[in-house]
């Protein structure tokens, strides 16, 4: 089983750290993330001795030792610079992910008396560290709109679904064939989510909703 771990840097499930439940997990250090680097970079964690050593060849040209390569690969190394950047930025990961989940407790207790919005909810069992902080929403083009003439920035994660893409259109699912999928695609607001956001940018985005939905519902 292959874990996609790349935006849940401290996130658990039944007591366990995601990234530690799969066969294989993935893990992105892209800098927006929880845990991330001033570039690019990721890793890959895995238990399993032989999964380790091939990746560490995929990585390298297919190389287990220089200059011979067993099979075509990649160039996929983390510079020492972006790995010494996330050595001591792990250390407040934890607090960080503590941060982010006091924004949305807060973000959740003012959403409550506001019928046009639905919030994230965590599944029983589980840590939610809020890489972002999505809701569902009525007139969400208008909203977001709307919000950016208030100086408010926001996010769609993502406008496009994977089988509507160009680069699955092989697979012929077209319009229609994930119904529940599409109409999430055209709800869904990132808000402002990050570890420094202060209580009153968040009640200040809230009142603005609240603001939108007064004139236009």
């Amino acid at each position: 089983m292959i874990e996609d771990a790349c935006q849940s840097h401290g996130a658990e499930y039944k007591n366990k750290k995601t990234g530690s439940i799969g066969d294989i997990s993935a893990f992105s250090f892209y800098p927006a993330k929880n845990l991330g680097c001033f570039g690019d970079g990721g890793a890959i964690a895995t238990n399993n001795e032989e999964i380790a050593e091939k990746i560490k060849m995929l990585r390298n040209y297919g190389q287990k030792q220089k200059y011979h390569h067993e099979f075509i690969a990649y160039n996929r190394r983390l510079d020492n610079l972006q790995a010494a950047i996330l050595r001591v930025k792990l250390k407040y990961l934890e607090k960080w992910n503590e941060m982010r989940i006091k924004n949305a407790r807060r973000y959740d207790q003012l959403f409550q008396d506001i019928g046009q919005i639905i919030t994230p909810k965590a599944i029983k069992n589980s840590k939610h560290v809020y890489h972002l902080y999505v809701v569902r929403c009525q007139e969400r083009d208008k909203l977001q709109q709307f919000l950016k003439e208030n100086g408010i920035s926001t996010g769609i994660h993502y406008p496009i679904p994977i089988h509507m893409q160009p680069a699955f259109k092989n697979l012929g699912l077209n319009q229609g064939a994930f119904p529940i999928t599409e109409k999430f695609c055209g709800e869904i607001l990132s808000l402002p989510m990050f570890p420094e956001l202060r209580e009153d940018e968040i009640e200040y985005t809230v009142e603005k909703i609240e603001e939108f939905y007064s004139r236009n519902i």
